[in-house]
């Protein structure tokens, strides 16, 4: 009987490799075929203080936390020849950088909320302990029985069940905020090339491959 061939399953490719190099800079590129399409359509501010389209902000965004904050990295934005003459073509790296320090700000923000609000829990949480093991000092003074020993035992619980809200604050809840932080650092003062469309051909994707497709 002749023996059965194994199926490997083929390499995965590591997230980086989805983006070009040019030099020491790794290439975020946006195919459009109008500048418009970068901004979102409802915002009626100037071109160097508009919103980012969603779309846009979301792939640029993630582009940067696959490729890593600490890399160096060049924003690319390949448009039809016309569009780079076209009013506002001069603002979009001043717009990209603004938007994202707007976004910078309120990250900043609320890690300033969730670190006060893990302080506040925090006393409120001590403040609920000490009491709990105030009433279970009480209850274990009393003439001792089944139903106090349960109450005595229930009030330690609750007491450090109460103090979960402050940990997770501590533990878990501010990190998140911080790395959102540092990509938004790094995007605010990225560098934006805007590149002609050699061929005229139309593009209306995020990424690389819909530039090169």
């Amino acid at each position: 009987m002749a023996a059965k061939k194994k199926h490997r399953a083929p390499p995965v490719e590591h997230p980086m490799s989805a983006y070009r190099r040019r030099g020491e800079d790794i290439l975020i590129e946006l195919s459009l075929n109008r500048i418009g399409q970068l901004y979102n359509s409802f915002d009626p501010s100037p071109f160097h203080e508009k919103e980012i389209d969603s779309d846009a902000d979301a792939y640029i965004f993630s582009a940067v936390r696959e490729i890593g904050a600490d890399k160096p990295i060049k924003l690319v934005i390949d448009l039809p020849p016309e569009e780079l003459k076209a009013p506002g073509a001069a603002d979009v790296e001043r717009a990209i950088r603004n938007h994202f320090a707007y976004r910078l700000q309120t990250a900043r923000r609320d890690l300033r909320h969730e670190l006060q609000r893990g302080r506040t829990s925090l006393i409120i949480g001590l403040a609920f302990l000490a009491a709990c093991v105030a009433g279970r000092e009480v209850a274990l003074a009393a003439v001792p029985s089944a139903i106090q020993r349960i109450l005595s035992e229930g009030l330690l619980i609750i007491g450090w069940v109460a103090m979960w809200g402050p940990l997770e604050v501590f533990l878990y809840g501010w990190w998140p905020i911080v790395g959102r932080r540092r990509i938004l650092e790094r995007l605010a003062v990225v560098d934006v090339e805007l590149v002609a469309r050699a061929n005229g051909r139309e593009a209306s994707g995020l990424g690389a491959a819909a530039a090169r497709g």
